[in-house]
Protein backbone atom coordinates (compact mmCIF):
# COMPACT_ATOMS: atom_id res chain seq x y z
CA UNK A 1 0.00 0.00 0.00
CA UNK A 2 1.76 3.29 -1.18
CA UNK A 3 -0.08 6.68 0.07
CA UNK A 4 1.57 9.60 0.05
CA UNK A 5 0.15 12.22 2.84
CA UNK A 6 0.31 15.97 1.60
CA UNK A 7 0.02 19.03 2.78
CA UNK A 8 -1.19 22.35 1.22
CA UNK A 9 1.08 24.58 3.00
CA UNK A 10 4.24 24.41 4.59
CA UNK A 11 4.86 24.65 8.66
CA UNK A 12 4.55 27.93 9.82
CA UNK A 13 7.31 29.63 11.30
CA UNK A 14 7.88 28.41 15.24
CA UNK A 15 7.48 31.02 17.19
CA UNK A 16 5.70 33.09 14.96
CA UNK A 17 7.69 36.73 14.19
CA UNK A 18 5.64 39.92 13.86
CA UNK A 19 5.86 41.95 10.67
CA UNK A 20 6.71 45.07 11.90
CA UNK A 21 9.10 45.06 14.96
CA UNK A 22 7.90 47.17 18.02
CA UNK A 23 9.75 50.70 18.36
CA UNK A 24 11.22 51.56 21.96
CA UNK A 25 9.91 54.25 23.18
CA UNK A 26 11.95 57.62 23.28
CA UNK A 27 12.13 60.19 25.72
CA UNK A 28 15.17 62.00 25.59
CA UNK A 29 18.15 60.69 27.31
CA UNK A 30 18.32 56.43 27.44
CA UNK A 31 17.46 55.22 30.76
CA UNK A 32 19.89 52.41 30.66
CA UNK A 33 23.26 54.61 30.71
CA UNK A 34 25.97 53.52 32.72
CA UNK A 35 27.97 56.65 34.72
CA UNK A 36 31.68 57.24 34.04
CA UNK A 37 32.40 56.37 37.69
CA UNK A 38 30.05 53.54 37.79
CA UNK A 39 32.13 52.11 34.67
CA UNK A 40 35.47 52.75 36.12
CA UNK A 41 33.99 50.86 39.47
CA UNK A 42 33.15 48.07 37.58
CA UNK A 43 36.50 47.94 35.56
CA UNK A 44 38.28 48.23 38.73
CA UNK A 45 36.09 45.32 40.00
CA UNK A 46 37.32 42.63 37.22
CA UNK A 47 40.78 43.79 37.55
CA UNK A 48 40.89 42.89 41.41
CA UNK A 49 38.87 39.55 40.59
CA UNK A 50 41.57 38.64 37.61
CA UNK A 51 44.16 39.49 39.98
CA UNK A 52 43.01 37.55 42.53
CA UNK A 53 42.46 34.16 40.61
CA UNK A 54 46.28 34.35 39.17
CA UNK A 55 48.35 31.73 39.92
CA UNK A 56 50.07 31.31 43.35
CA UNK A 57 53.44 32.21 42.15
CA UNK A 58 54.81 32.12 45.94
CA UNK A 59 54.35 28.50 45.65
CA UNK A 60 56.91 28.54 42.41
CA UNK A 61 58.78 31.67 43.88
CA UNK A 62 59.66 28.86 46.92
CA UNK A 63 60.28 26.05 44.37
CA UNK A 64 63.08 28.37 42.41
CA UNK A 65 64.59 29.02 45.89
CA UNK A 66 64.64 25.09 47.08
CA UNK A 67 66.34 24.63 43.46
CA UNK A 68 68.83 26.68 43.44
CA UNK A 69 69.79 25.83 47.00
CA UNK A 70 70.22 22.22 45.90
CA UNK A 71 71.99 23.44 42.53
CA UNK A 72 74.51 25.09 44.55
CA UNK A 73 74.95 22.25 47.25
CA UNK A 74 75.32 19.63 43.93
CA UNK A 75 77.32 22.17 42.83
CA UNK A 76 79.97 22.66 45.97
CA UNK A 77 79.84 18.53 46.12
CA UNK A 78 81.27 18.30 42.42
CA UNK A 79 83.91 20.77 42.83
CA UNK A 80 84.78 18.80 45.90
CA UNK A 81 84.86 15.60 43.61
CA UNK A 82 86.30 17.24 41.03
CA UNK A 83 89.32 17.94 43.62
CA UNK A 84 89.81 14.72 44.98
CA UNK A 85 90.08 12.89 41.61
CA UNK A 86 92.41 15.59 41.07
CA UNK A 87 94.74 15.12 44.18
CA UNK A 88 94.31 11.29 43.48
CA UNK A 89 95.62 11.04 40.00
CA UNK A 90 98.09 13.48 41.25
CA UNK A 91 99.00 11.02 44.06
CA UNK A 92 99.08 7.98 41.35
CA UNK A 93 101.01 9.27 38.72
CA UNK A 94 104.00 9.96 41.30
CA UNK A 95 102.76 5.90 42.57
CA UNK A 96 103.68 5.01 39.50
CA UNK A 97 107.03 6.53 38.60
CA UNK A 98 108.11 5.60 42.26
CA UNK A 99 109.29 2.19 40.93
CA UNK A 100 111.28 3.59 38.19
CA UNK A 101 113.95 6.00 40.55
Amino acid sequence: MNTTLTTDRRHDDHPPTRATPIAPERTGAPRNRVGIIDRAALHLGIALIKWGRRPAHHAARHERRVNRAELALLHHAQQVARRELERQAALDVTGRLAPLR
